[in-house]
């Protein structure tokens, strides 16, 4: 069975963290501190935890956390995320099913990625 992804990776929390309020993210992660004061990989955390001294954080999104920053509604058009075609589709429709704004990709939390990404360089955000 495949796994789903549950949260934003560090290249997506990187770049969201330069677009949404920091205060929007509902989990972070952390830099392992390891034996002899070196530090290691990253490790998600859900909460703002607060690291030890000298480690990074970094903030991440959950789906939940994703789709709350992204409105609702653009005039006629309302947010809606699902699956159809063999992708996940992240858009913005009216009633007619006129499609505003739509990104697709393989899973639900890089569609609402793109999305953000794609609102914020139109300047929607």
């Amino acid at each position: 069975m495949a796994t789903i992804k549950s949260y934003t990776d560090l290249q997506q929390s990187k770049k969201l963290a330069e677009i949404l309020p920091l205060e929007s993210a509902d989990m972070c992660y952390i830099q392992d501190l390891l034996a002899g004061g070196k530090y290691g990989k990253y490790k998600p955390y859900i909460g703002d935890l607060i690291p030890a001294y000298g480690q990074d954080k970094i903030k991440c999104w959950s789906l939940a956390a994703l789709l709350d920053v992204l409105p609702k509604q653009f005039g006629r058009y309302t947010k809606s995320l699902g699956w159809f075609d063999d992708a996940w589709h992240c858009v913005y429709m009216d009633e007619d099913s006129e499609c505003k704004y739509c990104v697709s990709a393989d899973n639900p939390i890089d569609a609402c990625v793109a999305m953000i990404i794609k609102l914020s360089e139109l300047k929607m955000l």
